[in-house]
């Protein structure tokens, strides 16, 4: 079978390249024909030399045999140039396979490295013939591609095989994007011998996807490739304008080529280039000087309705209800407003002019509230000392400490939401809030405070800040514009040493070591308010719902509303304000009066907490033991102290650690305060305790200094002039 190859090379090939890629794109001469026969020829496009934007896009205008003008770019005939969507149609010509004296003639068309590509989403490669197999080969960029596909059919399936193209007589595939090669090769093994007595040919060819339409007499004759197509099909290609990117060619003005005003310029999704469109609302050559116009919408209301007064303006339209309708004149439409009887006018100007007084005095009210309310705040703020407070932090430079709005807080917290609350107490409610610079801090809220103290508030928070301990909470700032003052703390994670030892299921996970360092740390940090401070803070409230912990059960003592700023050169004593039962010292309910050694008294309390897992005051057992320092005399006048403690306390601890840890919290207990020992004194035995738990032999130390304390006693008791000198070693 003789084969009849034919390519067709666009004469592109050797027009050079784009003229985006030199000088300023050529614009036409007004002499340069617009149309050849019945198509027209858009610029960038042109025919004839100097007439288009380069000689890529040069058509050529030639009579054909039937004496009509048809445009050719290089050898394919031009169907139509779109120039808005940047693509044109030209006819492709049909591969066939003939088993007469036809023969076989297959086509290549070779647009590569040139502006041009097969569409890929306009195009399909299509088959007809009976037991076919065709190819498409070619090149993507480069690249090579092949596909393909078959048909297969028998005489008596031909019958109803009109329109559908799925495989029997006829099938089709897609193309891939940047397609600039095409070559159709039918399979030699696939050669119509069964089939040839009732189809004589097989067809080939990528063709405009609308435009084909599949008969069952293209298998049984050659009307497809003779009569119908005449031997073409239309195939549809995409261009371009050079080969850079929208924003490359902007950047050089003298080769850009979207020369209107009113154009815009679109990357080429297919090639290398760019393509130029009108903007919205307009139409036209944006390749040209002006060639963008505005579209008139109110003339074209088929596209662009309105069913009301319609009014053109540049890039757009307005369209609205003439006066005496109402409605949306783009869609719906206008409708009559009904006429208003004089009586509805009169019932429709007083109902207007009355709401409008509403509203006048309700912004009136509005903003006499808000300033009421910013009077409240400025108020609340001298109250609490917040002009000193604001003097005195002017004079004192590095501070950390903050004065917060109430706006501040409330929307750190939510507008104080319930969700955000951390803890409640007698004293207040402690929420968490995030600041704006993405902060977490606990903010507390108090119900109630000594209207005396109000004055010095901010004062004495300010001297609260410079505390500076690793076992104290940072105090951060305060909020004086509300009744109550608000402090603001750092945020500690772990909860509370309450919530540790009695609402944690776990609680037997809690080792030894562990209590000893929380009870090291709390007291560690209260020997620094008693001792180092200035000047010097009794606490006055110390629970274990005042002792936060930190991931690590680091200790973090809290809460100084009860605290009192002591100086140094006055009396060690404060007046009693606030307390919580089964803490407060005894010697403070007589007195009233809080002394370094009532935060003593309340911290023996703590540690009995801490061991036993007991709470101060509870309600279960004999009355007489519903209070634990109570219940912890008791135990130790029968000298039964072992079985007051905690599980995993007793069994981590030896006899003589529980002893001695018994002998503390008995001397904290005492009721004379003067008995107590000091805070210092407290740490020192603490220390001791948990030296003995990381060095056990420690113990056999301590019993020999004992013993020789003892001996000593004996030895230094004596009589001197006649009276007996006892000396005791505490």
């Amino acid at each position: 079978m003789e084969v009849v190859p034919l390519v067709v090379l666009l004469l592109l090939l050797v027009a050079g390249v784009p003229a985006a890629s030199g000088e300023r794109p050529q614009l036409p001469a007004s002499e340069c024909p617009t149309s050849c026969g019945d198509v027209e020829i858009p610029y960038p496009f042109g025919i004839g030399r100097n007439c288009s934007i380069g000689l890529n896009y040069t058509v050529n205008c030639l009579e054909n045999a039937d004496g009509h003008d048809r445009p050719f770019i290089g050898g394919a005939e031009i169907i139509e140039i779109m120039l808005a969507q940047g693509k044109g149609r030209v006819y492709n010509t049909i591969s066939w396979n003939c088993y007469d004296d036809r023969s076989q003639g297959t086509w290549s068309f070779d647009m590569s490295g040139l502006p041009y590509r097969f569409s890929d989403a306009d195009n399909k490669f299509t088959v007809i013939g009976c037991d076919t197999l065709a190819y498409i080969n070619g090149t993507q960029g480069g690249k090579p591609y092949q596909s393909g596909c078959m048909t297969f059919c028998q005489n008596d399936s031909l019958a109803d095989g009109s329109g559908s193209c799925a495989g029997i007589g006829c099938c089709q595939t897609s193309v891939p994007r940047g397609l600039d090669y095409i070559d159709v090769r039918f399979d030699s093994e696939h050669d119509g011998s069964s089939t040839r007595n009732f189809s004589p040919c097989s067809y080939a060819v990528l063709v405009q996807e609308n435009q084909f339409s599949f008969q069952s007499s293209y298998i049984t004759t050659t009307k497809f490739l003779d009569e119908i197509y005449m031997r073409s099909v239309p195939v549809v290609v995409t261009f371009a304008i050079g080969n850079e990117t929208c924003e490359e060619a902007r950047r050089n003005s003298s080769r850009y080529a979207c020369v209107s005003q009113h154009s815009e310029c679109v990357d080429s999704p297919d090639a290398p280039g760019y393509l130029c469109n009108c903007s919205s609302g307009f139409q036209g050559n944006p390749y040209l000087f002006n060639g963008c116009q505005d579209i008139n919408e109110c003339d074209r209301l088929d596209a662009y309705p309105c069913k009301g007064d319609c009014h053109n303006t540049l890039g757009g339209y307005n369209c609205y209800c003439p006066q005496g309708t109402t409605g949306n004149a783009a869609s719906t439409g206008c409708i009559p407003i009904p006429r208003q009887s004089i009586v509805t006018k009169v019932v429709t100007g007083v109902s207007g002019s009355l709401i409008f007084l509403l509203l006048c005095g309700l912004c009136f009210y509005l903003v006499h509230q808000r300033k009421k309310l910013e009077e409240i705040k400025r108020r609340y703020f001298e109250e609490h000392g917040g002009l000193d407070l604001k003097k005195k932090m002017k004079e004192e430079q590095n501070l950390e400490f903050r004065i917060f709005a109430i706006k501040e807080l409330e929307k750190a917290t939510n507008n104080f939401d319930d969700r955000q609350i951390l803890g409640k107490g007698g004293n207040g409610i402690v929420y968490k809030g995030i600041l704006e610079d993405k902060c977490t801090v606990a903010i507390k809220k108090p119900r109630l405070i000594d209207e005396s103290l109000k004055r010095g508030f901010g004062n004495e928070t300010l001297i609260l800040s410079r505390i500076n301990h690793d076992n104290i909470v940072k105090l951060l700032g305060c909020c004086l514009e509300t009744e109550m003052p608000m402090l603001v703390y750092e945020f500690v994670p772990n909860g509370t040493l309450s919530h540790l030892i009695h609402e944690n299921k776990n609680r037997s996970s809690i080792s030894l070591d562990i209590r000893l360092r929380i009870a090291y740390q709390s007291a560690k940090a209260l020997e620094y308010l008693h001792m180092e401070a200035s000047p010097s803070i009794i606490h006055g409230d110390i629970k274990p719902s005042n002792i936060l912990l930190d991931n690590d059960y680091n200790a973090k003592v809290s809460d100084f509303g009860a605290s009192k700023l002591i100086p140094k050169d006055e009396q060690q004593f404060a007046t009693l304000v606030q307390f919580t039962y089964g803490y407060i010292d005894p010697e403070c309910l007589q007195t009233y009066e809080l002394t370094y050694k009532s935060d003593v008294y309340s911290f023996g309390v703590v540690l009995l907490e801490l061991f036993t897992g007991r709470k101060a005051i509870y309600f279960e057992g004999p009355e007489e033991q519903r209070n634990l320092v109570t219940t912890f005399a008791l135990f130790m006048d029968e000298n039964h102290v072992f079985d007051i403690y905690d599980n995993q306390v007793k069994e981590e601890a030896n006899v003589e650690l529980i002893q001695e840890l018994s002998e503390l919290i008995k001397r904290c207990l005492y009721l004379k305060g003067e008995e107590r020992p000091t805070m210092k004194e407290v740490v020192e035995e603490l220390h001791t305790l948990r030296k003995f738990t990381h060095h056990p032999w420690a113990w056999e130390q301590y019993e020999q200094d004992n013993v020789e304390r003892e001996s000593l006693l004996e030895e230094i008791t004596t009589h001197a002039d006649g009276k007996e000198l006892n000396i005791f070693f505490s």
